[in-house]
């Protein structure tokens, strides 16, 4: 019988506005996971929002279940060895909060990143077009908008993105992962 040694997963939760820059990094510390030969998934909330969690509305109620989902996916992959990044919005404080608690109760590593881009500047990215939206009056709900978002209170990491280029963000999350020796 051989035995192999256990390779740590751990779950990296970007959460921010629409627009803050969530993908972009999870993408660039994704690869650079790859590159250094770490199982990577990175579980983007749009993705997960189409295929997962299909059918779901943008109530409270329905953003709660579509972060939850994604929670007990980015959990068991991180459980078995899988460094998760997963770039999504959650917006409200006590759905992430149930996140945390879900991978404290499996003793597999958690660590949130706020990517804390001002609203002007997300408006001024407007990637999908949502913030053009919203003032044209075509869409309602926009998180940060005329829908809440209850940023982190404490996070392991806060990424001021107008301040600094996505590679550099990514890299403060890859140091983050390499302080805890997670990577």
């Amino acid at each position: 019988m051989t035995t192999t040694a256990r390779v740590q997963g751990a779950t990296v939760w970007l959460t921010g506005l629409p627009s803050a820059g969530k993908t972009t990094i999870a993408r660039l510390l994704g690869e650079r996971l790859k590159a250094e030969g770490h199982r990577v998934e990175v579980l983007d909330g749009d993705e997960i929002r189409r295929f997962l969690s299909a059918g779901l509305g943008f109530s409270r109620e329905d953003r709660n279940s579509n972060v939850q989902r994604i929670g007990l996916v980015s959990e068991v992959l991180a459980r078995n060895g899988v460094l998760c990044v997963v770039p999504v919005i959650a917006p409200y404080a006590d759905s992430r909060e149930a996140v945390r608690t879900r991978h404290d109760a499996s003793a597999t590593p958690y660590i949130e990143v706020h990517v804390a881009t001002p609203v002007q500047v997300c408006s001024e990215r407007d990637v999908k077009g949502l913030y053009a939206r919203q003032a044209a009056g075509q869409l309602v709900g926009l998180t940060g908008v005329d829908d809440p978002y209850e940023p982190p209170l404490d996070p392991d990491l806060v990424l001021p993105t107008q301040d600094q280029t996505p590679r550099e963000s990514a890299d403060a999350v890859h140091a983050v992962l390499a302080e805890r020796g997670l990577v």
